[in-house]
């Protein structure tokens, strides 16, 4: 049975990994993630690997969603800015969690396939998807919550410039294994925090700079 499968993955997996919020897990029981995984690969769907993508991008791995949504603590109503829709599951996972979805994907085929994932779930707010790219982000003060599903193999500002007082950024930064997963809070017009979370490696944000590279 799907639902008892789904119920093993959030058990073993993400559980496991110290994703202890109630919310979150209940969350990660009712949100299908084998309807957003491509039919071929629909027998991985609730196992703990990167799943192909279009394009050659991946799915995040089920703990690794589960640790994202613990640490941004979306609440009702709460203006959410995710930057690399994929397959549109975390997005679904945002918007059942009260989250006010608006997701950017650079690539078309991988829109069309995450509106057609998202089309056929009722999960919470509606998601609004665009086709651009997240490196060319230029909005300041408008999001509560910013979460980027790729790495910045350099620090970005321009995504913590894109919060509201109060308001959290999730990224993963590093150019080589391992990478820090990073929360940032906002807490006025140049007060910035920022908090270690756990160390993790995942593909770079196309477009985003790299460190410079010294040759002899």
């Amino acid at each position: 049975m799907l639902t008892d499968a789904r119920e093993q993955m959030v058990e073993q997996q993400v559980r496991a990994w110290d994703v202890l919020d109630q919310r979150i897990l209940d969350v990660l029981r009712v949100v299908p993630r084998e309807q957003f995984v491509p039919k071929s690969w629909r027998e991985l769907a609730f196992a703990d690997c990167e799943i192909p993508l279009p394009c050659g991008k991946r799915m995040l791995r089920p703990m690794l969603v589960g640790r994202i949504l613990q640490a941004l603590e979306v609440r009702e109503g709460e203006q959410v800015l995710e930057i690399g829709t994929g397959s549109g599951y975390l997005s679904a996972c945002l918007a059942k969690l009260g989250g006010r979805v608006r997701s950017l994907e650079l690539h078309e085929s991988i829109a069309a396939l995450a509106a057609d994932n998202l089309r056929t779930l009722s999960a919470g707010a509606p998601v609004e998807l665009a086709c651009a790219d997240g490196m060319q982000l230029a909005e300041e003060g408008r999001y509560d919550v910013v979460v980027l599903t790729a790495s910045l193999p350099l620090y970005e500002p321009r995504f913590q410039q894109a919060l509201r007082p109060g308001g959290r950024l999730f990224a993963v930064v590093g150019a080589a294994a391992p990478q820090q997963a990073c929360l940032i809070r906002r807490a006025g017009v140049r007060d910035f925090t920022r908090s270690a979370l756990f160390e993790t490696a995942i593909e770079a944000l196309e477009h985003a700079p790299h460190p410079a590279q010294f040759g002899f």
